[in-house]
């Protein structure tokens, strides 16, 4: 990235609107504490490269000490360029760990040709991911998903799964042990794509998923794209709807407990009143002169 670039006054207010949105998310999740030790999952996309950058920037002014970790899984996948990450971060000065899994044999292995394959793809990397976190001591996992990402999500699980569900900014794994966390949660792709774009990232596509255009996600991709296209603002609205759930307008009985709503205690004062003497109302007559 020329110097130039950097210090137009464009870029500079990108770059503070996604600080923004990162410290906002780091806020309001409590994601990062004093002594962390984060692996941050580079898969050398956009969205990995704005996260682990925005996050290094922060840190170096953070009111709290921390540590960032650089991981890349190596997938072997055909073709993948090895050198370009490995050579990026120690270009940046980043102290990072490259894994290395065939992953991408197993993966084209169990699914047959034409299906895709995220699924089985994002359960052999999470395993992996959690076993090099506790390896390496790190005991939060930051992950590259934004608010885009998180409002496909919601919609595949509506239109295909039949719940109101989608990724959360920050949990905890089943067996307890990794806290994983999401601190672009707030920021839209477009944003990261543009900061990606300034900051001449060296992306590497995803050649085993990346490139399939039958995902459901595509589809869900490309419909919130016409929404935003024809409502300018649908899109960030539906997200601050995920941040504002009302249980009780909803039809999940046990999330909101709907069986014990009565009326009973107002029984008897309405049995009172419906006792008591009617009441005439007054009439009001005007004098005759």
């Amino acid at each position: 990235m020329s110097a130039d670039a950097e210090n137009s006054t464009n870029f500079k207010r990108l770059q503070r609107q996604l600080e923004r949105d990162v410290g906002r998310a780091i806020g309001d999740f409590n994601m990062i504490e004093e002594g962390d030790r984060v692996l941050v999952c580079l898969s050398g996309g956009k969205d990995s490269y704005t996260l682990l950058d925005i996050l290094e920037r922060m840190r170096r002014r953070a009111p709290v000490s921390y540590e960032l970790l650089p991981m890349n899984l190596d997938q072997r996948q055909p073709g993948f360029p090895v050198d370009v990450l490995p050579t990026w971060l120690s270009e940046n000065g980043y102290r990072y760990h490259i894994e290395t899994e065939d992953t991408y044999s197993i993966v084209t292995d169990k699914i047959p040709e034409g299906k895709t394959t995220c699924s089985l793809c994002s359960r052999l990397r999470r395993g992996i991911i959690y076993r090099v976190a506790k390896a390496l001591g790190a005991n939060k996992i930051a992950l590259g998903h934004h608010r885009d990402d998180i409002l496909e999500t919601f919609f595949l699980n509506l239109f295909h799964g039949g719940r109101l569900k989608s990724m959360p900014p920050k949990l905890l794994s089943d067996n307890r042990e990794h806290v994983v966390i999401r601190p672009l949660a707030y920021a839209s792709e477009s944003d990261i794509a543009r900061y990606a774009r300034s900051r001449a990232f060296p992306i590497i596509p995803c050649n085993l998923c990346g490139s399939q255009d039958n995902l459901q996600r595509v589809a869900i991709k490309a419909m919130l794209q016409r929404w935003e296209a024809a409502s300018p603002g649908r899109t960030a609205s539906i997200f601050t709807a995920l941040q504002h759930v009302v249980p009780s307008h909803l039809v999940d009985s046990e999330l909101f407990d709907f069986r014990s709503l009565s009326n009973a205690g107002l029984l008897p004062e309405l049995d009172t009143l419906m006792d008591a003497e009617p009441i005439t109302p007054a009439l009001h007559t005007r004098a005759q002169p």
